[in-house]
């Protein structure tokens, strides 16, 4: 059986969708599974053993439907017995189209009844700690006779060389790889996944003052080094001493190996959280009050990984919506009343715990 899974997107969204991969080769050892994702995502699936070839939308099919077109007809050569569409975006659909699939698998949109086999529309609510984005996926895998009740996590492989190199960078950086190491998600992937500047660097000072020996990594990329000097500058003198503002991952692999070595990732939800989860590194995750908690809190248990959302200490604002991204346009007003002393002694328990 040859497989195609389609996942557009973001590395989170990727690497939420690979463990559809490791559930079908273990309920089909011999199937032959491919994997469509955008370029920029490959390193969170990387030396992953589950998945057979990755085939690539890249920036050029984002920006020309012709090209579209082409890679449909291209991937319509490899003669899928399964296509399984994640997220049911256009690229997607015209893909699946084209493709020679009997079984063509996707979410229940209502407009895409005619293209594919087996729809599924989302769970409202989780039935496990795993969370929607979990669970939605795998029930994508019952057209294919898999027991979806079975979890499986999200996991990313590391050599032993990136894991070595690592601690290599962090000791040639001052870093004393057998004290806590704190890795920082200190922005989002937008201002409206951002917590605000201030509040973080008050995160980051109880961080300080609950674990005095805390060494203190942020995560940016260079063209956010203004934003997160900027949260560095409102640290507390104290705080400063612990943050090692120099010390980052050049490339996202180099981000991974860094964070296999930390004792936890406290930041915004993104994919470095999920990143960390992958990895089996504890997380408190804090959310924007735009971002329904229930579909990214991934595994949560309120020992190891531990998230927040304004909704459960305020419930006021979502009093009459029916779902949190009605509120994006008031995410800069909702962040504002999503102070820091919320949930500052959660963020101690945790602390305490690890």
């Amino acid at each position: 059986m040859k497989i195609l899974i389609i996942q557009q997107k973001m590395i989170g969204d990727v690497l939420a969708s690979s463990i559809l991969f490791e559930a079908i080769k273990h309920h089909n050892p011999d199937a032959e599974l491919h994997y469509l994702i955008n370029t920029h995502t490959l390193p969170v699936i990387d030396q992953n053993p589950f998945i057979d070839k990755i085939q690539f939308f890249t920036p050029e099919h984002e920006k020309s439907i012709i090209k579209v077109f082409k890679l449909a007809r291209q991937l319509r050569k490899e003669n899928y017995d399964v296509v399984i569409d994640v997220y049911s975006k256009l690229s997607s659909n015209i893909i699946s189209l084209f493709s020679k699939a009997n079984i063509k698998v996707s979410i229940d949109k209502g407009r895409n009844k005619l293209l594919y086999s087996h729809l599924f529309k989302h769970k409202a609510k989780a039935d496990t700690n795993a969370g929607l984005a979990i669970e939605n996926r795998l029930q994508l895998l019952q057209p294919l006779g898999i027991d979806t009740a079975k979890i499986v996590r999200p996991k990313i492989y590391l050599t032993e060389e990136e894991k070595a190199a690592a601690i290599t960078f962090l000791e040639s950086n001052h870093i004393k790889t057998h004290k806590p190491l704190y890795m920082t998600g200190v922005l989002g992937s937008g201002a409206n996944k951002t917590y605000p500047f201030d509040y973080m660097a008050s995160v980051i000072d109880t961080l300080v003052k609950t674990q005095p020996e805390c060494q203190i990594l942020f995560n940016y990329i260079p063209k956010q080094e203004a934003d997160a000097r900027a949260i560095l500058e409102l640290c507390s003198t104290e705080t400063k001493k612990h943050i090692y503002f120099e010390v980052f991952g050049k490339s996202l692999r180099d981000f991974l190996a860094i964070t296999h070595h930390c004792t936890a990732l406290i930041g915004n939800e993104g994919g470095a959280i999920n990143m960390a989860k992958a990895l089996h590194i504890p997380t408190f995750t804090i959310f924007s009050p735009w971002i329904k908690k229930e579909a990214w809190n991934m595994f949560d248990d309120g020992k190891k990984h531990v998230s927040v959302h304004l909704k459960d200490f305020d419930n006021q604002p979502y009093s009459d919506v029916k779902h949190p991204k009605e509120l994006k346009s008031k995410a800069s007003d909702l962040y504002s009343k999503f102070k820091p002393s919320y949930f500052e002694n959660s963020l101690v328990k945790f602390l305490n715990n690890l």
